[in-house]
């Protein structure tokens, strides 16, 4: 995942998102949604990454993805209240059955939903997620899902990467250990 993130904003990106979304049985659909807008002259801001902690079934709402919709002319299809169904109906979704430890990763500009968890059995939907923004931009156009003192450290990617290096050679991760401490 850190090599995609990388290629695309640099070891500089900076992680923005760090939480769990959860789908308990009788959730209903979303509305279909960007995370953040599409704005001119900007790239993307921010990408995605939902990590399944359990394998996800279509009962217990997978989230929908409509490929290709980050865009500017989709944006602006999708606010139009004359061609919004017709995106919405003409575009092949993507459904994230993922087996559990598999990723999802998007551009948080594309449109998606999360679908209704229908499970008969009882199982709830997690999906541990986290996103890295663009350093060239400062607002997102969303508010983060971080706890505040993760999110004020603004931590780059190459550091994060390092560190779980670091940890992989069994020389420990002091960055990680460093943010531990000051949440709690």
């Amino acid at each position: 995942v850190g090599g995609i993130v990388e290629s695309i904003f640099g070891d500089g990106a900076i992680l923005h998102e760090f939480s769990c979304l959860m789908s308990d049985v009788g959730s209903q659909r979303q509305v279909i949604h960007p995370d953040t807008p599409f704005v001119d002259g900007k790239g993307p801001v921010l990408y995605t990454c939902f990590i399944a902690l359990q394998d996800v079934t279509m009962d217990m709402g997978p989230t929908t993805w409509l490929p290709r919709t980050h865009t500017r002319e989709a944006h602006a299809a999708f606010k139009d209240p004359f061609t919004k169904d017709e995106i919405v109906s003409n575009t092949p979704a993507k459904l994230g059955l993922l087996p559990k430890g598999s990723c999802g990763i998007f551009d948080s500009r594309l449109l998606h939903c999360g679908t209704a968890n229908r499970s008969n059995e009882g199982k709830s939907r997690a999906l541990f997620y986290f996103s890295f923004k663009n350093p060239e931009v400062e607002y997102t156009g969303n508010p983060a899902s971080i706890r505040l003192e993760l999110g004020a450290e603004n931590v780059p990617l190459g550091k994060l990467m390092s560190d779980l290096e670091s940890f992989e050679r069994g020389e420990g991760c002091p960055l990680i250990d460093e943010l531990g401490r000051k949440m709690r």
